[in-house]
């Protein structure tokens, strides 16, 4: 349960058009709901601004579809990353509502109104193998409430396609830019705006690219002031600092 769910909620019961009993049953399972194997945070929303959600990774199917389900019928938005189809097509045979979103490998539920970002959250990638994370990052920034602008495959190989998407990336409030291999993408953005850059290094690349560390370190040490660093592969976390970043 978010802010605005929880006015609406006290402002009917003001009203008179819910009576107590009914707004203490959905309160009921604040501040969690627990499962046996899973604790959900209903409470999140309200007391950080950003809902839980689901990281499928280690989990069956089936606990995915059961938390899913639960926080659906809490009213809220749901999202669940790194799902693979098959464990979308367990969760859609009981909220055939969800929708799958097979490059980002995201599962999704929006129900309710969510706060709107003051302005556009760019999503930056450096090459089309970097698109998972990057659609990962749309896909949640957008369920948060913000208006996403994808920008795909201009890494700083062929350095003008980069350039040519200057007026977009400039008037975006918050820009997440993702690459793999040296990630050198971020700082050249960094350059070219006054706007936070949220880095994201990919599992991208060759051997010595070590699974991102590569991309990781080089980002951190990037000499862009405005640039800042989440973890490799982490379009979730990227999306979620931008959101909050963007509705200030």
């Amino acid at each position: 349960m978010n802010r605005v769910q929880m006015e609406s909620l006290l402002n009917e019961v003001r009203e008179g058009r819910t009576g107590v009993e009914e707004a203490l049953e959905r309160l009921r399972n604040l501040p969690f709901e627990d499962l046996g194997f899973a604790k959900l945070d209903h409470h999140r929303a309200l007391r950080t601004g950003m809902p839980e959600v689901i990281f499928t990774s280690g989990k069956t199917d089936a606990q995915v579809a059961q938390i899913f389900t639960h926080m659906a019928k809490a009213g809220g938005n749901v999202l669940a990353t790194r799902a693979t189809r098959t464990c979308f097509e367990v969760v859609a045979s009981i909220e055939p509502r969800a929708e799958y979103h097979e490059t980002a490998r995201c599962i999704t539920l929006l129900q309710a109104p969510v706060v709107s970002g003051k302005g556009t959250v760019a999503v930056v990638c450096a090459g089309t193998s970097d698109l998972p994370v990057a659609e990962e990052a749309a896909v949640t920034a957008r369920l948060m409430g913000n208006t996403v602008e994808l920008i795909a495959d201009v890494g700083v190989a062929g350095i003008h396609r980069l350039l040519a998407q200057r007026d977009s990336l400039q008037a975006a409030r918050v820009l997440i830019v993702c690459a793999g291999m040296e990630g050198a993408l971020p700082t050249v953005v960094g350059g070219m705006v006054n706007t936070p850059v949220i880095a994201v290094p990919t599992s991208v690349g060759y051997g010595a690219s070590f699974g991102g560390v590569a991309a990781l370190l080089g980002m951190l040490n990037t000499c862009t002031p405005n640039v800042c660093v989440v973890n490799i592969d982490n379009g979730f976390g990227a999306a979620s600092i931008a959101t909050l970043i963007n509705r200030l």
